[in-house]
């Protein structure tokens, strides 16, 4: 995950939460020392030169804001497939992407978010407001019964080395306070993990008064956190979309804290996620 070369790349539909997301990968930019490329999806080859030269109006905009000239790329194809796409043929870092939460029809919202996220190997880090801070100092790790949430930790101890932060830990529980043995295997896992990384870090157990994301977001916003890790379905199904996949929930959260988006890797799955 050696930062050299790599870039952060920004897709930006000319809105105000686009703008958000650049800010966003400038505080980003500055601590990652890398790039950042805006790209912007057309729908025909046609459109490109009109939209390259106002995509490079915001760069320049950009530039004189903030005294970094991102890489303005216009792109033919469709947003569900082209982000990801030219994210992985850059070798992207990170896609820092904004979303206008769960409402509106024409914009990009919690479901369609999470359609464009799914499949990509470069993690997403989706935001709807402008940064708090420059920094990055609280960070929520929900834990379930889900083995995938072993991904999840070597994008902690990257994000640690960098940014300094304190990990919060969650566990689910039942109302009952009782914890499945398997998220207890996974609390037990992640904790020697980051202790043997010097992580800095603190467990919470949630109440089970509901959803899993919903306690995610409640808690989040108790702590005034900055940032939640979330992982997506693996195999996310149509249905997931339409009935609501729990994970696009916490992108969406309403609290409008930014979410860290991981994909489980398939590639993975043969060594039993005891790579780390």
């Amino acid at each position: 995950m050696n930062t050299t070369n790599n870039k952060i790349v920004v897709p930006y539909d000319f809105t105000e939460i686009a703008d958000n997301a650049i800010a966003h990968a400038i505080n980003y930019s500055k601590t990652l020392n890398t790039g950042i490329t805006l790209l912007h999806i057309v729908k025909s080859d046609v459109q490109t030169s009109e939209w390259q030269s106002k995509l490079d109006e915001v760069a320049e905009k950009v530039e004189q804001q903030f005294g970094q000239r991102p890489i303005a790329l216009v792109r033919e194809g469709n947003i569900f497939k082209s982000i990801q796409h030219t994210a992985e043929e850059m070798d992207a870092l990170i896609v820092i992407m904004g979303t206008h939460g769960m409402k509106g029809l024409q914009k990009l919202t919690g479901s369609w978010a999470l359609k464009v996220i799914v499949g990509s190997r470069v993690p997403f880090i989706v935001v709807q407001e402008p940064p708090i801070r420059t920094s990055v100092e609280k960070i929520v790790f929900p834990i379930d019964f889900k083995s995938e949430n072993k991904e999840k930790l070597k994008w902690v101890e990257f994000l640690s080395h960098y940014l300094k932060t304190k990990i919060y830990l969650l566990s689910y529980s039942t109302k009952e306070g009782a914890v499945d043995s398997r998220t207890k295997a996974n609390v037990v896992f992640a904790k020697k993990f980051l202790d043997e990384k010097e992580i800095n870090y603190e467990l919470a157990i949630g109440s089970g008064g509901g959803s899993f994301s919903q306690e995610t977001i409640q808690f989040s916003k108790r702590i005034e956190a900055d940032m939640i890790i979330a992982m997506t379905t693996r195999d996310i199904a149509f249905h997931d979309y339409v009935l609501g996949a729990q994970e696009q929930y916490i992108i969406a959260n309403e609290a409008k804290i930014p979410v860290l988006v991981v994909n489980p890797r398939n590639d993975l799955m043969k060594y039993g996620y005891g790579f780390m």
